[in-house]
């Protein structure tokens, strides 16, 4: 393999250049910006590198699919997106976020890390495989989407639909990162989703504050309705919401307890001084990654803009998203939540939703498991943190598990790469390490 090592460091510096290329175009789904131009592009590329490629139309956004016919039976489907998160607020972005620069080894850029950056780095493997041997031995199959930072609302149906596209025998997820001691973490499953926004109206229309005394709010009366939903002591108080939460196996623990999660610096990370209830140790672990969850994204009700407006807010609304672990069932969690409310009185609470995901787990003994520890051992030169499943979601279950797929998440992101926030970056050298492994998981996965 050392001729397709040396292939791709020969290539690094054009393969930054397609990255900031890829980079440079918005995606951003939930506004609606660049999505047609960003798919064309990925669609392009795979064609331009030797892939039988294909836009197919969605409900949304079109999924690209790619294929590389290789000389084995094995098929390694790599699993990405070509959607961004929005770039907001702008005024914290130490450079423009879709003018992508390169400062002290880091690639700065909306969607560098989550996700263009593992597209592009499973790309060059692929290519450096086909310029130095002409061949691969396995076939290789691309499946971009352009929906993930939204919830993925058509990805379940177009997996339905092309079944016969979409056969293989292990999927690279399009998640992965370094931890906070420069440990890659390879991540053998995703928890699951129900994100709602909670919609009560109280009155046609905002009124003057003095009217507080005789008109409810319908910021007070959301405020009272999300009390009931969590206490002080973190417990969700939904009934029924923990019935069906699977606790961790004998497997799950050993591998939690082979996990040395630097609290210290994910604490610095986070900028807090403490976890949740003052958790440590194989708790914070375990409740980490198996035990669901019920979050406020955001609240927003009358005014909140500079110096005093006496009002009395006609409508408020507040985003909730629940992470979900096996074997619970956003649909069963979304019946028991509009249950809960009924019962405690607000009935009149309106309940939107948006794409709810299955959580998802890839057995600990599948081969495609074993190829990706061994080749990533190859690569960084020690052995990585292999995680049961990742804190946060994504549509696995939807593209594999349903129909038998193993699929495991490694990828080129660091814990200082600021997904979802300003200043997304990787660590250029990251960058490389994955192209890397990415090529000689190749190889291991194809015998």
């Amino acid at each position: 393999m050392d001729d397709i090592l040396a292939y791709i460091d020969g290539q690094f510096e054009g393969t930054v250049a397609r990255l900031q290329a890829f980079c440079r175009q918005p995606s951003i789904a939930a506004q609606g910006v660049g999505m047609g131009e960003m798919a064309e592009l990925v669609h392009g590329t795979l064609e331009g590198a030797g892939a039988r490629a294909k836009l197919v139309p969605t409900a949304g956004y079109p999924v690209v699919v790619g294929r590389f016919e290789g000389t084995g039976p094995k098929t390694l489907m790599f699993y990405n997106h070509y959607d961004v998160q929005p770039p907001e607020p702008l005024e914290l972005w130490d450079s423009p976020p879709f003018a992508p620069e390169v400062r002290d080894g880091h690639l700065y850029a909306r969607g560098v890390a989550d996700n263009k950056g593992n597209l592009v780095a499973r790309l060059a493997a692929v290519e450096a495989w086909l310029a130095i041997r002409g061949e691969l031995p396995v076939n290789v199959l691309f499946v971009v989407e352009g929906e993930e930072e939204i919830g993925s609302p058509n990805l379940g149906r177009f997996a339905e639909d092309h079944t016969d596209k979409l056969r293989a025998d292990g999927c690279v997820w399009e998640s992965g990162y370094k931890d906070t001691k420069g440990r890659l973490e390879i991540l053998l499953g995703v928890k699951g989703i129900l994100a709602v926004d909670l919609k009560v109206r109280s009155a046609g229309r905002d009124l003057h504050s003095a009217n507080a005394a005789i008109v409810e709010s319908a910021a007070w009366r959301l405020c009272w309705a999300l009390n009931s939903l969590k206490g002080p002591d973190e417990r969700v108080r939904i009934p029924g919401f923990y019935d069906d939460v699977r606790q961790p196996d004998g497997r799950d623990r050993a591998m939690l307890a082979a996990w040395d999660y630097d609290e210290t610096g994910q604490l610095a990370e986070f900028g807090v001084d403490r976890f949740v209830l003052g958790l440590a140790g194989e708790a914070l672990k375990e409740r980490l990654l198996f035990q669901p969850t019920c979050n406020i994204c955001g609240v927003h009700a009358g005014y909140g803009g500079p110096g005093i407006k006496t009002v009395l807010p006609a409508g408020a609304m507040a985003k909730l998203d629940f992470r979900l672990v096996p074997d619970q069932d956003p649909y069963d969690v979304l019946r028991k939540l509009r249950e809960h409310l009924d019962a405690g009185g607000f009935a009149d609470i309106e309940i939107e939703v948006e794409s709810p995901e299955f959580p998802a787990r890839t057995d600990p003994d599948d081969p495609l498991v074993a190829a990706v520890v061994a080749s990533a051992r190859q690569v960084y030169g020690a052995q990585p943190v292999v995680l049961p499943l990742m804190a946060a979601t994504g549509p696995m279950y939807e593209l594999c598990q349903c129909w038998g797929l193993p699929a495991v998440g490694a990828g080129i992101g660091w814990s200082g790469s600021r997904v979802h926030s300003p200043n997304e970056n990787v660590r250029l050298q990251d960058f490389r390490q994955g192209i890397q492994h990415m090529a000689l998981l190749i190889e291991a996965f194809s015998t």
